[in-house]
């Protein structure tokens, strides 16, 4: 058993050293996401860091998307004892204060991507209900996570050419989640082959100029609730969030694809007035190419890459044919959001995988 600084802490919670974690189910997680774009809406950066306790590997990626094109660079080591180590080669995440400011840094010019961003809360944290799937007797997802709005200063640099980021007009949200979900190699299907399930998706954190709305929607093959969530979140930490009352979501697709067009969020506030929101994608981005989130074989989530550090870059340009069929799966799009006269951006989310009430047979 080692000992690593996080010890020197009075943080723990089981009768462990802090690297070990109170359950050794081996799919245990904890991850930072992150995005940022400029409201003109050329560009969409996504950036994730991730350790895998149970697994001994720690993991990164940036991808770009940027008119056609979708670069990912992603690096993965050994995790080691310390996990107040948030570097993975050239790429580092920094708390420089808890629940406000972090810094999120890429220094890999060789890969053409290369940034030094600082984010910046716009609302207090959030913390989301949480989130448990049960799938043919395995626990699937058992994963807190907590979000928030911000805007951005810095610098991102891709093939040469720097862009100045000002909070002004780079925006984004974040994530912070931990538990219990799908990573490393893959594991014997057992009764899970008989049917791999439904994935019917939205999550779309939305920034205006004065506030914020959090929204969750998933559901199963028969159109349950699995999760919701719908808050109204101000920037005074002394205001509570305003509670919106069960999400409804509408999307359109266009036709032959499960691919949205534009959505209607629907709220109804208890004791308070109804109100629609119009979501329409500005661009979308295919977060599970390339990132690690489940296509590829050879790269996933906690995945085990050898004992040296490992750095890749993928690109892809989807003018090309043999390029746009590779862009399938969790669309992480840069949304904007209107009603009742603001008008604000943020992440639209979705996926929609699987038999569901909303699609006909």
């Amino acid at each position: 058993m080692t000992l690593s600084p996080l010890d020197d802490y009075p943080i723990h919670q089981v009768p462990e050293v802090m690297r070990h974690t109170g359950t050794s189910d081996r799919n245990f997680y904890d991850r930072y996401y992150f995005n940022c774009f400029p409201l003109s809406g050329e560009l969409m950066l996504l950036v994730g860091m991730g350790q895998y306790p149970n697994l001994g590997v720690t993991d990164a990626f940036a991808l770009l998307r940027r008119g056609p094109l979708h670069r990912v660079v992603r690096a993965s080591r050994e995790l080691g004892a310390d996990r107040m180590d948030t570097r993975v080669g050239p790429f580092h995440v920094e708390v420089l204060e808890g629940l406000r400011r972090l810094r999120v840094s890429l220094q890999a010019p060789e890969h053409g991507l290369s940034f030094d961003l600082t984010w910046e809360a716009s609302i207090p944290a959030h913390l989301e209900p949480p989130h448990f799937v049960r799938w043919q007797e395995r626990v699937i997802f058992d994963s807190r996570r907590l979000a928030q709005t911000g805007r951005w200063s810095g610098a991102i640099t891709v093939d040469g050419e720097t862009l100045t980021v000002t909070p002004d007009r780079w925006w984004g949200c974040r994530d912070r989640s931990w538990g219990i979900r799908p990573v490393g190699e893959p594991e014997p299907p057992g009764i899970q082959v008989k049917n791999p399930g439904t994935f019917y998706w939205l999550y779309a954190p939305m920034q205006f100029a004065d506030h914020s709305i959090l929204c969750i929607v998933q559901e199963d093959d028969k159109g349950r609730r699995i999760l919701e969530e719908a808050v109204r979140i101000w920037p005074d930490p002394e205001r509570d969030p305003e509670y919106l009352g069960r999400p409804e979501y509408r999307p359109v697709y266009r036709e032959g694809t499960r691919e949205v067009e534009s959505a209607t969020l629907s709220f109804a506030p208890p004791g308070g007035k109804p109100f629609d929101v119009r979501a329409t994608p500005v661009l979308p981005v295919h977060l599970m190419v390339g990132t690690g989130y489940g296509l590829e074989p050879d790269w996933r989530h906690g995945m085990y890459q050898g004992p040296e550090l490992k750095v890749q870059s993928v690109s892809y340009d989807l003018r090309k044919e043999e390029d746009a069929a590779r862009m399938w799966g969790m669309v992480d799009a840069l949304g904007r959001f209107e009603y009742d006269g603001n008008v604000g951006y943020g992440l639209l989310e979705y996926w929609a995988l699987g038999p569901h009430p909303s699609f006909p047979e």
